[in-house]
């Protein structure tokens, strides 16, 4: 299983992070060939199935992802939110925190997951394209 782990500190107050940080259609836009949307609710609630469709040519794959905690930040609280994956190619979990630090707040992004078919020796390969992918994704959400 793959595991990555990335931080992100931002001058916004913890309530902005939280907002731009599951604002979860736009995590889509630096995601190559991926389209981010919903199959249930509105991507705010315990239950909500976020799903990203993946197309590359005749290729296609869905990751749907079913939010099972959801906490936002709070006076004295982190913010945390975490996503199981539940599709058929891609499977693990991602978790989302919010915490203020200093006069803004960090964000931090912390997966772990598995590609079906690709064997374990792959794994630090699959962790560093994580690390890559969503560090965009990070920096483009947050203004960095």
């Amino acid at each position: 299983m793959a595991r990555f782990f990335l931080i992100r500190r931002t001058p916004l107050p913890p309530t902005e992070c939280w907002e731009r940080l599951t604002a979860w259609p736009r995590h889509g836009d630096r995601v190559p060939f991926t389209r981010v949307s919903f199959v249930r609710g509105t991507g705010r609630e315990v239950g909500d199935v976020v799903l990203a469709r993946t197309v590359l040519g005749p290729l296609r794959f869905d990751d749907p992802m079913e939010i099972t905690e959801l906490v936002a930040p709070g006076p004295e609280r982190d913010g945390r939110c975490r996503l199981v994956k539940r599709g058929r190619p891609v499977r693990g979990w991602a978790e989302l925190r919010v915490r203020a630090v200093g006069g803004g707040s960090a964000a931090v992004w912390t997966e772990e997951l598995t590609v079906a078919g690709l064997p374990g020796p792959f794994d630090p390969v699959l962790s560093r394209a994580g690390r890559l992918v969503f560090g965009r994704v990070l920096d483009h959400l947050l203004g960095a």
